[in-house]
């Protein structure tokens, strides 16, 4: 022992030279993956039972089972090769674990993760890249709206009041692009940009668009309102949208809300020319709503666009008139005016908050700027984020107050169980869960609570096993 030791002590060449040939054993290795083979290695680590710290990500499946990910999954990634929904699934349950880096990737085996997806293995990263980049941007935006149709029926949307921001990705591509800068004081960086909308009243995300750091908000919003309307399909009622400052721009409205079946509010900048131009408006002509705060409207259009009118509403913050603030706020058309200032655009704040809640599921950075690799990571992140969401609703407090990446290392990575398999139903058993009592209900002789919501308790992914859990 001594002398290999110094053997690769006196070449160190050597060693680097076989940690090499290993990695390249391991890149090159391929596992089995036709249905057969997959359903054989799944059964006899069943067999052989599992123990680990990640079983508390079993506490999804039901929630799955509910939501129909698995043919969600199916019509996404249609491939001739059987494995691809189950990779498909591992991507989903790597989002809910907030999975950061390689090392938490490479130690994910051997903890019942794998079988969770069906597989026997941990798919490797390359194998994850074949699949995403087979799928077309296209595919992705069609499941969106498959799933929206899907949240919607289950009541996580009320569709009457939207929010729509940017969100900006930081990315650290070679690739040649224009750099976004956030303000005078930050440096510019290069960045992936996504567009989310949300239901402001649920704080649930009701679809995104992906591009590049090169696409203005005036060329994102439309498609990413279109999407949106296609899962709520409004009717007779305009559901408002709130948006920032950063839409204001005369290119967004005119070309994208004259057919459109939403109605946009947006605060107007606290420029110079907006401050002038609210000067000659008489004090009269504000109507109090209570102390302190006064509103009026007036009609208002673009200088290059003077035939289409607007609505102006502008709200006086204070008793003393000269030191008075006046915010100014353009609508696409005459809406009541105090609803809409005191208490519909008030709720534009959640979308912020859901950027702070989620990031960590795959919306903190982008690894990669091929559109249809990132799109398909952002949509099974968005299937992650659903399954959990339905988690925290039937938890309630403290589960639904927290981030994902608390969630995951409390629960999703911090409890101690074994999986094992009892005739056609896998055995889940937890150990030392916190408020245990609160959660038998719910996953305590879980075929029958899903017999009793006209669900199928068999699990398509794995074989058509039941699932149960038991607490200890």
């Amino acid at each position: 022992m001594a002398s290999k030791k110094k053997l690769y002590q006196c070449h160190p060449g050597r060693q680097l030279a076989e940690i090499e040939t290993f990695r390249t054993r391991q890149k090159t290795r391929r596992e089995p993956a036709d249905p057969a083979s997959l359903e054989r290695g799944v059964r006899q680590l069943l067999a052989d039972k599992i123990s680990g710290n990640l079983v508390g990500l079993w506490l999804l499946v039901p929630e799955h089972l509910r939501l129909g990910t698995w043919d969600l999954l199916t019509q996404w990634s249609q491939s001739p090769a059987p494995a691809a929904p189950h990779l498909a699934l591992q991507l989903v349950h790597e989002a809910a674990w907030c999975v950061t880096g390689l090392r938490q990737s490479r130690t994910l085996s051997q903890k019942g993760f794998e079988v969770l997806n069906g597989l026997p293995f941990v798919a490797s990263d390359q194998a994850i890249h074949d699949l995403l980049e087979a799928q077309a941007v296209a595919e992705a935006e069609s499941l969106q709206v498959n799933l929206g149709w899907l949240r919607r029926a289950r009541g996580h949307f009320q569709g009457s009041l939207l929010a729509i921001d940017p969100h900006r990705l930081h990315s650290q591509s070679k690739r040649l692009m224009p750099r976004f800068r956030q303000d005078l004081q930050s440096r510019p960086c290069q960045v992936a940009q996504g567009f989310f909308c949300l239901d402001a009243e649920t704080h649930q995300p009701l679809c995104f668009s992906l591009s590049s750091s090169s696409v203005s908000v005036s060329q994102a919003t439309p498609p990413l309102l279109r999407l949106a309307s296609s899962i709520l399909n409004p009717q007779d009622a305009r559901p408002l949208v709130l948006a920032d400052t950063e839409h204001y721009t005369e290119a967004l409205f005119h070309p994208t809300f004259h057919p459109s079946p939403f109605d946009l509010i947006v605060p107007m900048p606290n420029s110079q020319a907006v401050r002038k131009s609210l000067q000659p408006i008489p004090p009269t002509d504000f109507q109090p709503r209570w102390a302190g705060w006064a509103t009026t409207h007036r009609p208002f259009h673009f200088k290059e666009d003077p035939t289409t009118p607007y609505c102006q509403r502008v709200e006086r913050s204070g008793e003393v008139l000269d030191q008075c603030s006046y915010p100014a706020f353009l609508a696409t058309r005459y809406r009541d005016e105090v609803e809409d200032l005191a208490l519909h655009f008030p709720q534009r704040w959640p979308i912020e908050e859901f950027f702070n809640l989620y990031p960590s599921m795959g919306w903190q950075r982008a690894g990669t700027l091929n559109l249809n690799v990132r799109y398909g990571q952002m949509f099974l992140a968005l299937l992650a984020q659903t399954a959990c969401h339905q988690l925290r609703q039937r938890w309630g407090d403290p589960y639904s107050s927290w981030d994902a990446g608390h969630l995951a290392s409390s629960l999703f990575r911090g409890i101690d169980g074994d999986i094992r398999i009892s005739h056609d139903t896998i055995r889940v058993t937890l150990y030392n869960v916190p408020q245990a009592q609160q959660l038998k209900k719910h996953y305590e002789d879980l075929p029958q609570i899903l017999i009793q919501e006209n669900i199928n308790p068999c699990i398509p992914w794995l074989f058509g096993y039941k699932l149960d859990f038991r607490f200890k």
